[in-house]
């Protein structure tokens, strides 16, 4: 089978040649119908963080199951699944205090072969690796859904749009009638606006220098947008707030500049909720005293919270039910070899996904 194939850091990706290997017990082969492109996939293109290569590229895809290991017993041939970055056991001792976004199972799969080229056994990004023609997973990785809605917007749920909703819905837990502010609007900000719109905030910003983000953010449900790169941000929530702040404010751009900003935006007795994925080596500081004398909460965010076979059919739902738009969210539709020129629209800022069809 076909896929893309990250050989060396910061160099153009190809689509190479990999052979599949023999379907372990507890495994299932998924063909996959469509990839999402997310920043996550272009920091481990540029070795922002560890990874061991040759890898196979992608953690964010949906598709249908072609063949089950002897013994799975979630999933059946035909079932159509969204592949989930982070697996949920359900028996480890994260998953069973309710905190499945951090599987204790996540660190072996990142390990696990899933595929041959050139002789060698090769691993696959998030223990997925979605840019491809089939994907060999474990089954703890792959959640069924019945739903008609097609590939290309399933895919997004893998990752983008589970973070995101979640980050609203079940990490910051958005009140009704409450302030919020998004800092950066692409895909999965865009995402967690949604999100907070679900939830019934009486006000969103949406902070994002991109004007075609900020134009999508007001389709999507903002009351407002600032353009970061024109005021200060900080100061423009403020004003937009009373003088006082958010009550919320979602972080997912990933700098710690604008998690400082982040930070700065929230009221006092506010919600900060740090979403976007940065280089391991980075740091960010914060004022001590002011952390304790305006009793803030400070909330790392990873996969939005979800517990994904409880949260992606709802997830499901809301968008069947028309209360959250994938199809305007989906940007372009590419083939697998065209994974440069959608890193690079990624980078320009000029999509908010684009998706990748085998």
């Amino acid at each position: 089978m076909h896929a893309v194939i990250i050989r060396s850091f910061d160099e153009p990706l190809a689509v190479d040649e990999v052979d599949l290997l023999p379907l372990g017990p507890l495994e299932v082969r998924v063909r996959v119908g469509a990839s999402g492109v997310c920043h996550s996939d272009l920091s481990v293109s540029r070795g922002y963080w560890p990874a061991q290569l040759p890898m196979i590229a992608g953690h964010e895809g949906a598709g249908s199951v072609m063949e089950v290991g002897r013994d799975v017993t979630r999933l059946h041939v035909g079932d159509r699944v969204i592949a989930s970055f982070v697996p949920h056991c359900g028996q480890c001792w994260q998953c069973l205090r309710g905190r499945a976004q951090i599987c204790e199972l996540e660190s072996s799969m990142r390990q696990t072969h899933r595929g041959s080229m050139d002789g060698r056994e090769i691993t696959a990004m998030a223990g997925l690796g979605t840019m491809a023609e089939v994907m060999t997973v474990h089954e703890a990785s792959a959640v069924r859904v019945e739903t008609d809605l097609p590939d290309d917007q399933l895919a997004l749920i893998g990752c983008g749009v589970t973070t995101g909703v979640g980050a609203a819905l079940w990490t910051a837990r958005i009140q009704p009638g409450a302030s919020v502010a998004i800092f950066g609007c692409g895909g999965v900000g865009l995402s967690a606006l949604q999100g907070a719109r679900v939830a019934g905030a009486a006000q969103i910003i949406a902070i994002d220098p991109e004007a075609g983000k900020r134009d999508a953010a007001v389709h999507l449900g903002a009351t407002d947008t600032v353009d970061p790169q024109a005021t200060d941000p900080v100061l423009q929530v403020r004003e937009l707030t009373g003088g006082r702040g958010a009550e919320y404010t979602l972080e997912l751009v990933g700098l710690t500049e604008t998690m400082r900003q982040a930070y700065d935006a929230a009221a006092p007795g506010g919600t900060v909720v740090f979403v976007g994925a940065l280089r391991s080596e980075e740091t960010l500081m914060l004022p001590a005293n002011d952390v304790h004398s305006t009793v803030k909460s400070i909330i790392g965010c990873r996969y939005g919270s979800a517990q994904v076979h409880r949260d992606i059919p709802r997830l499901i739902s809301l968008v069947e039910a028309q209360r959250l738009d994938l199809a305007g969210m989906v940007s372009r539709r590419l083939r697998l070899d065209e994974i440069n020129s959608a890193f690079a629209a990624l980078e320009a800022g000029e999509v908010i996904r684009s998706v990748l069809i085998p």
